[in-house]
């Protein structure tokens, strides 16, 4: 993930660490400011349940979703580690400071689009992406067709505008877990990374990474 970061043009400022654990004693180990954090985790017949179940609800009562959150539809095979990076970094592009010319075209043209636009966007743009989408799948866990069941798969957590979001390639939309802060994103990620570990307990299939300003 690092290399893509680099590939990205992300400064080496920045990088993606594991996080060991999700209690208060691992957590306090993350360097600091965390930007977002990342989870892999095993996509069972417990998790397409509940995440039924979840749209079902948020599309009965709705949610609020600001309109500054950068979220795209994944419609790329073998993409999803590189969709929950390309999640992490648009939405922190202000802090950020990319230098990938094809990566920063696309970001900017894509701004006013919605997300299904955007994730066909990424599929027509420019072959230097696309090779880094490869890349990144040939190396990781990242194997998938959108449109059918896999073993494991990717998501991205993000602060924007007061609140924690959710966001998933696959879903129809992002997901707000409610209020968080840059200084608190990580922990407030963790408490959501948790339920997942819950909902599948007899799994220990679970990754947690951040994306977090690297050691001095």
């Amino acid at each position: 993930m690092n290399k893509f970061l680099q590939m990205l043009g992300v400064s080496s400022e920045w990088k993606v660490v594991d996080v060991f654990g999700l209690d208060d004693e691992c957590l306090a180990w993350v360097p600091k400011p965390v930007l977002s954090v990342i989870l892999l985790f095993p996509c069972s017949e417990k998790y397409h349940e509940f995440a039924t179940q979840e749209q079902k609800e948020i599309e009965e009562r709705g949610q609020t979703v600001s309109d500054s959150i950068y979220y795209i539809k994944q419609l790329v095979s073998n993409a999803c580690g590189t969709i929950a990076l390309l999640h992490c970094v648009a939405n922190n592009s202000d802090k950020l400071q990319v230098t990938n010319e094809n990566f920063k075209k696309l970001l900017e043209e894509s701004m006013t689009l919605s997300p299904l636009e955007r994730g066909q966007k990424l599929q027509a743009v420019a072959a230097g992406i696309q090779d880094m989408h490869q890349e990144l799948a040939q190396e990781g866990q990242t194997e998938l067709n959108p449109n059918e069941q896999v073993n494991h798969h990717f998501i991205a957590f993000v602060h924007k505008d007061g609140d924690l979001y959710e966001l998933d390639g696959r879903k129809e939309f992002p997901i707000n877990h409610g209020k968080t802060t840059p200084e608190t994103l990580l922990e407030d990620a963790a408490r959501v990374c948790k339920q997942f570990v819950a909902r599948d307990s007899e799994d220990v299939n679970f990754t947690v990474m951040a994306l977090t300003a690297a050691e001095n």
